[in-house]
């Protein structure tokens, strides 16, 4: 074949062809290249890449696997070589491995392009648990504690993070991702302290979790995340001179164990629970309420996982009301812990002894890894006679009262009282109280002159007041007091002290307010289980409408009629 024939030209012009194409290919193929690849755990490292094609910007979400994704910037170089222009753009991504060892960044397409993979050597820092080893003249650093590595499923683990810091923070972001099988949610606001570590101070800032396994088995933590900047100063330069600081705590392992085989249910692991008494009383009344009160501490529980305390079986001889319990929810050191209380009413049936069993809870003790069972003794009470003629074997409803406002229509009124023997009609009596009558009617005619010479304007009061002797009666603080922190039967001992009476029915009669009316008829309903037994919102319905204490009804005023008294005064 000759050099110059037509085929050896065609053939020619190809090869040219496919030069070009594999040249141009070439020259769009970005570049990638790390500042430095080698640091230590909990450093940063840039990643550079040089890209020609105009307005092609990296896709970095593949180095989400094994880094944290700092700043970004871009910046644009334009060059002329012998009339020709060239453009290239530069893009930079601050990144914080999440793991020691040897990691690889994978390929990151830019525009029609691919980026080369690379290495990077990330050196584990020795003693990264302990806050004062290798720590010392760090500017921030992490710390994990976790109160039990070898918890049960469904177990409450105290997870507390600790970050310290030397300089000034302008802003910051802990993170502390929530483990795949488990739960985990922060509890509490951040603790403040400040703490020498090697000789140097370090502001201390405590946030505090809750873990819990849902599965037996390994349970990875993910160690957690600081990512902030400081106000400036000497520590700078170490962080290439913008203040940003970085830190990430070491991860953690948990071995999970499975639900053991005897362990007594509802499923209970703790590693401490305590039952006591606040109120036991040792004697009562037929038809009257006593008050008691038990507590239980749990140490290694939340409100969710507490069952409810139960309500002991006294039989036949008497009633038991349960109130609503109360919770209160802290921590004891990493270690959440619970407080609830739980008032019961025991209404005994009949004179002579009650026994009140103690209540008993079946737990699991983390720590010994066996079943125990939580207890209060027993209570006996000697019950004597109810203050009426003979003690009722229960509540009875008085039904003479109106409905007062608010109540829903159909629903009753009715309050328990003692009831009352049937008597026949006292003939004497009713003829006696007809000779008064006849006399007071005298007596009224007489003193009709004398009242109009009595002055008005005498301080209204209740009228079971009026004409009383002056004895002390409970305050409005004994009031509120009794409201917060005492019972519902308490309450209405006050409330019947302030008046001068003695029964609940004669306070409704002599409160002039509809509201604090109604407020004490849905106590009373509440206190006995009936409709509406909210308790609590029985107790706060009190609480706002006896704020300003009860509002009595008026006495009686004399009729001003107008007219100029009979006998005028001397002047």
């Amino acid at each position: 074949m000759r050099a110059d024939s037509p085929t050896h030209r065609a053939l020619r012009t190809v090869l040219a062809l496919l030069l070009c194409i594999g040249f141009g290919a070439q020259a769009q193929q970005p570049r990638a290249w790390l500042d430095r690849d080698r640091i230590d755990e909990g450093g940063t490292v840039t990643l550079n890449i040089q890209s020609d094609q105009a307005g092609a910007v990296p896709d970095y979400a593949p180095l989400r696997a094994d880094f944290d994704l700092g700043s970004q910037t871009s910046s644009r170089q334009v060059q002329w070589s012998n009339g020709d222009m060239t453009s290239r753009t530069l893009h930079g991504i601050a990144l914080t491995p999440r793991r020691a060892g040897t990691l690889t960044l994978p390929p990151l397409r830019v525009g029609s392009g691919l980026t080369p993979p690379l290495t990077l050597q990330v050196a584990a820092v020795a003693g990264a648990t302990d806050p004062g080893a290798a720590r010392g003249n760090a500017a921030v650093f992490l710390e994990t504690e976790v109160d039990d590595t070898t918890p049960y499923v469904q177990q409450s683990v105290g997870v507390v993070v600790r970050l310290y810091y030397a300089s000034q923070l302008v802003s910051g972001e802990l993170v502390l991702n929530t483990p795949e099988g488990a739960s985990l949610q922060r509890v509490g606001e951040d603790r403040s302290l400040v703490r020498d570590v090697n000789g140097r101070r370090y502001n201390l800032v405590e946030r505090r979790f809750l873990l819990i396994p849902e599965r037996s088995g390994p349970l990875a933590l993910a160690g957690a995340r600081f990512d902030g900047r400081s106000a400036g100063g000497f520590f700078d330069d170490m962080f290439g001179g913008d203040g940003r600081l970085r830190a990430r705590a070491p991860d953690r392992t948990l071995q999970v164990q499975a639900q053991p085989d005897a362990a007594p249910q509802p499923w209970l692991p703790l590693h401490d629970l305590r039952l006591r008494y606040t109120a036991a009383p040792e004697a009562g009344r037929a038809g009257e309420a006593a008050t008691v009160v038990v507590e239980a501490t749990a140490l290694g529980a939340t409100r969710a996982q507490f069952p409810e305390l139960p309500v002991p079986d006294v039989g036949p001889t008497a009633q038991v009301f349960a109130e609503p319990p109360q919770y209160d929810e802290t921590f004891s050191g990493t270690t959440p812990q619970l407080k609830l209380t739980r008032r019961y009413a025991i209404v005994p049936r009949q004179p002579g002894a009650l026994t009140v069993p103690g209540l008993k809870m079946a737990w699991w003790d983390v720590k010994a890894g066996q079943a125990r069972t939580a207890t209060v003794p027993d209570l006996t009470l000697q019950v004597g006679a109810g203050s009426g003629a003979a003690a009722a074997p229960a509540p009875i409803a008085l039904d003479t009262l109106s409905p007062l406002p608010g109540t829903p229509a159909g629903a009753s009124t009715a309050v328990p009282i003692q009831p009352v023997q049937a008597a026949g009609r006292p003939w004497g009596w009713i003829a006696a109280a007809a000779g008064f009558a006849a006399l007071w009617l005298v007596t009224l005619a007489i003193a009709l002159g004398l009242g109009w010479r009595r002055r008005r304007g005498a301080p209204v009061a209740p009228r079971h007041l009026a004409g009383s002797p002056e004895v002390a009666r409970p305050s409005l603080a004994a009031l509120r007091q009794a409201m917060d922190v005492q019972g519902l039967d308490e309450v209405v001992a006050v409330l019947a002290g302030m008046a001068g009476v003695q029964t609940l029915e004669q306070v409704l009669e002599q409160l002039e307010s509809p509201d604090q009316r109604a407020a004490l008829v849905q106590m009373q309903r509440a206190r006995w289980g009936g409709q509406g037994g909210d308790v609590a919102a029985a107790r706060q319905a009190l609480r706002r409408v006896f704020h300003d204490g009860p509002h009595w009804r008026p006495v009686d005023a004399p009729e001003n009629n107008g007219l100029a008294p009979l006998y005028p005064s001397a002047r």
